[in-house]
């Protein structure tokens, strides 16, 4: 019997940046002419998004919303050192990165052995650690993880993809990259083999918007749904099934924001919906498995939460393992596009 370890953390790509441009997608927000006027007024804007911007515009506030994430995901590091799994299974979305026009799976397993990222070649900004635009970094994997995950899959009737090479990103879609580069931002090394299984998030949105920020007045038609969230769920518990009867030590992690600005069109994609991540959160930190199991898609969207399917995946697989949270942190902010949690559980 393996052991298993389930956490969750952000792969938000403003923490790549400087605190000053952490801010950017709100502010090229507010030139889109559909936003109505009164809401270009900070007066407008709910009391924490007006606190938040109030001093400076943001960058007090992003300065303190990058300790409060680092803080956290050193936490997951430490745990992740302590547990030394043989290999980390992630959960991820892929945002028009592998997933286009050509083939648009609910679900892939990517079964890559070893390759070298440079995240840096086409990031249009400073990043933060001041890295050079060819800074390379090995991301470890593991076929032989990847393809028994995905024939046990199979065999448990969850007809999902694999690839063992990019399509067309390439190396890593960025929710699994980010997520490693936040996990190592102190720049120690992360040598763990990576099994990411990414998740079509973005669903209706991922060929129509290429799953990136669109202007209100300009909507392509929708594309067919992603996969509901009790799907999420279910494949969530059927990995955890898989690693617990494995003779491996394994971390399932679930890597995204929750509710994103950029998704919410009820608040003219200015920021998100915190009130139900609140209440997602809850139940995540209560166990009640029932919340995250009959949420539907329909909420989902009208939350902006498509990217919490990822986390659907890890409530699914803590209900099979009977984890419950141990350590988190819910940490909310309406001016930097998503809210951010950070969940730790007790190995299982």
């Amino acid at each position: 019997m393996g052991e298993v370890l389930c956490m969750g953390l952000t792969h938000y790509p403003g923490l790549l940046r400087a605190d000053e441009e952490m801010s950017v997608l709100l502010r090229r927000r507010l030139e889109d002419p559909a936003v109505p006027e009164e809401w270009r007024q900070p007066q407008r804007w709910p009391v924490g998004m007006q606190d938040e911007w109030a001093r400076d515009g943001g960058g007090v506030a992003a300065a303190q919303h990058r300790a409060a994430v680092l803080d956290g995901v050193d936490r997951l590091r430490a745990a992740l050192d302590t547990f030394q799994p043989d290999f980390i299974v992630m959960w991820g979305d892929d945002q028009y990165e592998n997933f286009r026009d050509d083939v648009i799976p609910a679900f892939c397993v990517l079964a890559y052995d070893d390759l070298e990222a440079k995240p840096w070649e086409a990031f249009p900004y400073a990043n933060y650690w001041h890295e050079p635009t060819d800074a390379t970094f090995k991301v470890r994997g593991s076929r032989q993880a990847a393809t028994h995950i995905v024939s046990q899959l199979l065999a448990d009737e969850f007809d999902v993809a694999y690839a063992y090479k990019p399509l067309h990103h390439p190396s890593l879609p960025h929710s699994f990259l980010n997520a490693l580069l936040l996990l190592d931002h102190g720049r120690s090394g992360f040598d763990v083999p990576l099994v990411p299984i990414t998740v079509n998030c973005y669903g209706r949105r991922v060929i129509s918007s290429k799953g990136n920020p669109a202007p209100l007045g300009l909507q392509a038609p929708f594309d067919p749904t992603s996969p509901s969230p009790r799907r999420c769920f279910d494949l969530g518990r059927a990995t955890a099934r898989i690693v617990r009867d494995s003779p491996w030590r394994v971390a399932l992690v679930a890597s995204s924001s929750w509710s994103h600005a950029f998704l919410t069109d009820k608040h003219y994609r200015l920021f998100p919906d915190v009130a139900s991540d609140r209440v997602l959160y809850q139940a995540l930190v209560d166990g009640d498995w029932r919340v995250w199991r009959d949420l539907t898609l329909e909420a989902v969207e009208n939350s902006g939460q498509q990217e919490i399917l990822n986390w659907a995946c890890l409530a699914g697989a803590m209900e099979e393992l009977g984890a419950s949270v141990d350590w988190s942190s819910f940490i909310e902010t309406y001016l930097f596009n998503s809210t951010k949690v950070i969940a730790l559980c007790q190995p299982v």
